[in-house]
């Protein structure tokens, strides 16, 4: 598994600087849970007179003067939008960089298949996506115990997966990409993933764009209906597993012919 530890020591620092930050934005937002308890009630009122930005954000269905309704809002909107950056910005580098540094002469003197090379970096793009997740939960969790309340567990693990197949969905099609460019990946995997996170809004928005749940992943990481169901939407689920393995077999089928620069 060489080119799959390479890759692990390659993003160290990513994964680190990525993980501190969203887990420490998260905590940050648990601990003022306490300070904004006694005054959510208001909050409330002033969330439900927003009309559109409201349900934009999925703020109509969600009680945010509980802990779990706090939970889905504040640390629901960091996880979802610096998760899904990560993911993109991993995924859509994985095949592409061997190209753009001008390492894939030195990669392929080695005896290594290129079904191998892609099997390997897919495998080290999902973990790298897994281990920022559970760092965030990790610390999540220990937030909420840390400020004297029960944490809902199910409702917490149900999110959290929610997120983590958000991210592998993401960091899958954005690898597919990945295997057909050379350079500027960065930005279009940044804006994969914006694109994702804008027509999810535009599916709260409007009844006739609910459709648009079924493109993007973040329906599926709607904390009122997890809250509402105690489940993931399972159609929402399939058909974006669906796209994460489109990516997977583009990447196969292109990077397998693709005439690679050294």
């Amino acid at each position: 598994m060489t080119v799959l530890k390479q890759e692990l020591r390659s993003q160290k620092w990513m994964i680190i600087i990525w993980s501190v930050a969203i887990a420490g934005l998260m905590a940050a937002s648990i601990m003022m849970y306490p300070e904004m308890k006694s005054q959510m009630d208001s909050v409330s009122d002033m969330f439900a007179n927003m009309g559109g930005f409201t349900a934009a954000f999925g703020m109509d269905k969600i009680d945010f003067g509980t802990l779990l309704g706090y939970y889905m809002v504040e640390c629901g909107n960091m996880i979802g939008i610096g998760g899904g950056l990560f993911a993109a910005i991993v995924g859509v580098s994985a095949l592409m960089k061997e190209e753009k540094e001008r390492t894939a002469e030195f990669l392929f003197t080695h005896p290594l298949s290129r079904a191998r090379v892609i099997t390997e970096k897919l495998i080290s793009t999902v973990l790298i996506v897994l281990l920022l997740n559970l760092f965030v939960f990790v610390v999540a969790t220990l937030s909420v115990m840390a400020i004297g309340e029960s944490v809902p567990w199910k409702e917490i693990l149900i999110y959290h997966a929610a997120n983590l197949l958000m991210g592998i969905e993401i960091a899958c099609i954005c690898f597919g990409i990945s295997a057909f460019i050379v350079k500027g990946g960065m930005g279009l995997g940044i804006g994969v993933a914006a694109l994702m996170y804008f027509l999810n809004i535009m599916a709260n928005l409007a009844k006739s764009a609910e459709g648009l749940k079924y493109v993007t992943p973040y329906g599926y990481t709607d904390g009122s209906y997890i809250i509402e169901h105690g489940s993931l939407n399972g159609a929402y689920v399939a058909v974006g597993m669906s796209f994460a393995v489109i990516g997977v077999v583009a990447a196969y089928i292109k990077y397998l012919k693709k005439d690679i620069r050294a």
